[in-house]
């Protein structure tokens, strides 16, 4: 995924003993405190843009009711630009221009002096560079995060306002992550959810929504109703949850699907647009981890809510790195040179696991590699800090498997069979991570989900011994995590009188207490920063400190698997080309020049 240079300057550390250093931008979230390690809590997304609300509509009063003033375009470009920053939003020259309600001539020049005085950064959008983006500072968006609490302070003290604990400013407003409070346990519905026959729940069979099975009585007695969750694996839940949408009524109030089946599932109608039958405000959207509440969209609107954000990882042993004194590879070079060192299969221990059994296993690990290499497998257009999939929806894509690229992933992914367990073409979500648990293998591949098998376990050579990584990339191209896991939604055919209950249901088990209790239940996936930020959830895995820096860092990508409609078949189809291509019956170029021609016509049939 590569980034402008202004990637290098948003790694960057802040010392203390440095107090005119500026914190870095970041395009995503929300801001950092002076320390590095002291990460502020997500919900100063929310404060911000609470006061970036609270100055466009007092401008706008103020405006209105004495005509007489004009506006101040220095300060209503800067709302633009900040409100673009926290939420994620594209911001061209001619939005911000337009944001200003001056006369063009004016507002240009007032562009020019805002990018001067080093308050805007402009960025290339394209490979020409002819086309920019536009995004505060570092220097702006300490100024503003400053600004904030004064703010907050003045309207304070001049109006009153809310009660807050001893240090919760500082939560907010630059905090450290570890005095940020404690989320307190499950609470019960005012009222039980009056719903006949309970509340029916489709999930995925994975060890999170195992947790909440094991929960079950305790969820049962936060809604005051029953609950019958039915469990599958990957495949037969998509069939599931396809042949439920073919019933006449939904046998299922809530049903679990993978991320990249969110525009599937939107486009066949499987699921209500979540935006028709709740306030969404509710659910706090600033407090998911942006990439996982992005790809629950389809269209600009969200189907479903993150139940899981479990990115993939490298896992890999410390203890036999610092052994060898090999370092934790960043590139994927590093990764074949430690994977080579580590192997000794006379000792019964491998380098590497990874999804390699045919079909849909083998599919997935094609894609993201893909991704190590900088290539998506649709032409998504590139833009600043990775691939643009706003606008999926569309359907203004092709599949882009046979390229260079690609060709280097496929000769990557021969090489790495190199140094893997003898049955790695039959080993799959689970069966990669079960020899790295047995400390058979060095390093593996896998969702932060799997985690429990050695974290839980101190009888694994793996527990206390495991650190995480990004997938390493080739040199130019930035590290990302592959944001996977599991959204909630509401079935499209429920009836009517079952759909206030079920977003009632669906609110609580995706609620940062539900998410705690999951946590201290035996799960390693979160999808909110403020779960990430409880000072007991911190304490039980290293993996959500890891995971939580990896989405400051914008490491957090879904665009590896896009969530079109057609994605499904495009991971099953490079699945099978590629699994002939590792046992040796096809060349990598074959196994391309295959993989597009079937994907092509998958996606422009005769």
């Amino acid at each position: 995924m590569p980034k402008s240079d202004s990637s290098k300057m948003k790694k960057s550390t802040i010392p203390n003993s440095s107090p005119n250093h500026r914190m870095p931008a970041h395009p995503m979230n929300a801001l950092r405190g002076h320390n590095e390690s002291h990460l502020v809590s997500p919900r100063a997304k929310s404060e911000m843009l609470r006061i970036v609300s609270f100055l466009e509509e007092l401008g706008g009063e103020v405006e209105s009711t004495l005509e007489v003033l004009t506006g101040n375009p220095h300060l209503r470009m800067t709302l633009h630009l900040i409100r673009g920053h926290l939420e994620a939003r594209v911001v061209t020259p001619t939005s911000l221009i337009g944001a200003s309600q001056v006369p063009y001539a004016t507002a240009n020049r007032r562009l020019r002096e805002m990018i001067e005085a080093g308050l805007i950064e402009q960025r290339p959008r394209t490979k020409s560079g002819k086309s920019f983006s536009l995004h505060p500072s570092e220097e702006l968006l300490w100024q503003w995060a400053q600004m904030s609490t004064r703010v907050e302070r003045l309207a304070e003290r001049y109006f009153g306002g809310r009660k807050r604990a001893a240090g919760s400013r500082d939560y907010y407003f630059g905090g450290s992550y570890m005095s940020a409070r404690s989320i307190p346990p499950l609470k019960l519905v005012p009222e039980p959810l009056k719903v006949p026959g309970g509340i029916r729940v489709l999930v995925h069979g994975d060890p999170t929504f195992m947790v909440m099975e094991n929960l079950k009585r305790q969820f049962e007695q936060a809604i005051g109703t029953q609950i019958h969750q039915r469990a599958f694996s990957i495949d037969r839940l998509r069939e599931e949850g396809k042949r439920n949408a073919d019933r006449k009524v939904s046998r299922y109030d809530i049903i679990a699907l993978d991320l990249p089946w969110v525009g599937e599932y939107a486009e066949k109608g499987i699921l209500m647009p979540l935006d028709e039958i709740m306030d969404i405000a509710r659910l706090d959207p600033a407090d998911f981890h942006t990439a996982g509440w992005k790809a629950a969209h389809w269209g600009g609107r969200p189907y479903g809510v993150p139940a899981q954000t479990t990115p993939e990882l490298l896992f890999y042993r410390r203890d036999l790195f610092a052994q060898v004194g090999l370092e934790p590879p960043s590139t994927t070079e590093q990764l074949l040179h430690a994977a080579s060192v580590l192997h000794a299969p006379q000792r019964g221990r491998y380098g590497v696991a990874w999804n390699a059994a045919r079909g849909t296993a083998l599919g997935h690990t094609v894609l993201l590699t893909m991704a190590d290499f900088g290539q998506p497998v649709l032409n998504l257009p590139e833009i600043a800090g990775g691939f643009e999939t706003d606008h999926l929806s569309q359907k203004d894509y092709r599949p882009t498997i046979d390229t260079e690229r690609g060709e280097r992933a496929a000769r990557f992914l021969m090489e790495l069979l190199k140094h893997s367990p003898p049955d790695i073409l039959s080993m799959s979500w689970y069966e990669r991570i079960r020899p790295y648990a047995a400390g058979n293998v060095a390093m593996a591949y896998g969702y932060t989900l799997l985690a429990p098998y050695f974290e839980l376990d101190d009888s694994s050579p793996a527990f206390g011994q495991t650190g995480y990584l990004p997938h390493p990339a080739v040199p130019g191209v930035a590290p990302v995590a592959p944001v996977g896991g599991y959204v909630m939604g509401i079935p499209a055919n429920l009836p009517a009188e079952r759909v206030p209950a079920a977003v009632e249901a669906l609110l609580i088990f995706t609620s940062p207490e539900a998410q705690k209790l999951y946590v201290q239940n035996g799960s390693r996936t979160n999808p909110r920063y403020s779960v990430g930020s409880d000072p007991e959830v911190r304490r039980a895995s290293p993996i959500f400190e890891a995971v939580d820096t990896m989405s400051w860092r914008d490491e957090l990508q879904f665009w590896p698997r896009p969530p079109v409609p057609e994605i499904s078949d495009i991971i099953r189809i490079c699945g099978e080309e590629f699994h002939d291509m590792l046992r040796g019956i096809i060349a990598p170029r074959e196994a391309l020049v295959r993989a597009q021609a079937r994907a092509d016509a998958l996606m422009r049939p005769t």
